[in-house]
């Protein structure tokens, strides 16, 4: 009997070895399908346009043509260095101000859905959830009437407001929030806290994971929109990152090399954000997967 549990304990730790190896290859080819057009396209930033024309994006190295020209006409202070700064620091505050708006919002909304009991509750978050059913596209007419009857077009605050308050970040949210104790609302009342105070001061410290997750999340799709961006600002001076690069491509000609190198230095941005919050990723993504 003994020497049968032996024989299955080997089976079962070497058909795990073989499952780890598989896994292990899969997952590795997945992560150099993922990460092949940042390493082509940061190649290609070291090249003349010349050469992104005759080659376009691979990872071939050829250290005779590669050059940090493009980075320096970038950094030169010329007239396309100068817009290029100027659309970087249109999409920083852009993107600041939609994590913070979005996240402050979000949070009080999924506290409300969460934390207290009142009639039609469940009523008002399957509304909430209604909401990630409609397509964007669907509703860029109705929100651009909106925006100009509001006067808001050409305005950060055009671009900013209907997103401001994304379902998929209150459902988030509201999903973290469903595994805290309510019993800490109850010490804070006896405490005397105010309700604000419980919000703010007991529970937002408590969700901080959450509130990491989003802010990657959030920040990235502040940073790369595109679409309603270009259709409410019609300033150049105004303009974000995406849409003042996607301006370089003319029909009367094509600066590729400058191109590259500004989208390459424009992942920065993003790239720091999580570094800052990536002890809590993890942690806030997989919140709530597993109740019990």
């Amino acid at each position: 009997m003994a020497k049968t549990d032996s024989s299955s304990k080997m089976g079962m730790s070497a058909k795990n070895k073989i499952l780890s190896v598989f896994a292990t290859g899969w997952f590795a080819i997945l992560s150099f399908i993922i990460i092949f057009p940042l390493i082509a396209g940061l190649i290609a930033s070291f090249r003349p346009g010349t050469e992104l024309i005759r080659r376009g994006l691979s990872v071939d190295f050829d250290f005779s043509t590669m050059t940090l020209n493009n980075y320096i006409y970038l950094f030169s202070g010329n007239a396309d260095s100068q817009k290029y700064f100027m659309w970087f620091k249109n999409s920083l505050i852009l993107t600041f101000v939609s994590v913070v708006g979005t996240l402050i919002l979000c949070y009080i909304v999924a506290y409300g859905l969460t934390m207290y009991e009142y009639p039609l509750k469940n009523f008002l978050f399957f509304l909430v959830i209604a909401t990630m059913m409609v397509p964007f596209e669907i509703l860029i007419l109705p929100l651009y009437k909106e925006m100009i009857t509001l006067k808001l077009i050409d305005t950060t605050a055009g671009v900013v407001l209907p997103g401001i308050c994304g379902a998929s970040t209150i459902f988030f949210f509201r999903q973290y929030m469903t595994g805290l104790p309510k019993e800490l609302l109850d010490a804070g009342r006896i405490d005397g806290a105010t309700e604000y105070g419980i919000c703010f001061k007991i529970m937002l410290p408590i969700t901080k994971p959450a509130f990491a997750a989003m802010s990657i999340l959030c920040a990235m799709n502040a940073w790369n929109n595109v679409l309603w961006p270009m259709l409410v600002y019609r300033s150049a001076d105004k303009f974000t990152l995406p849409i003042g690069l996607n301006t370089l491509l003319t029909p009367y000609g094509n600066n590729y090399d400058v191109l590259i190198a500004g989208s390459m230095f424009g992942i920065i941005p993003v790239f720091i954000v999580f570094l800052c919050f990536q002890r809590y990723f993890i942690e806030g993504m997989t919140a709530g997967a597993v109740k019990g």
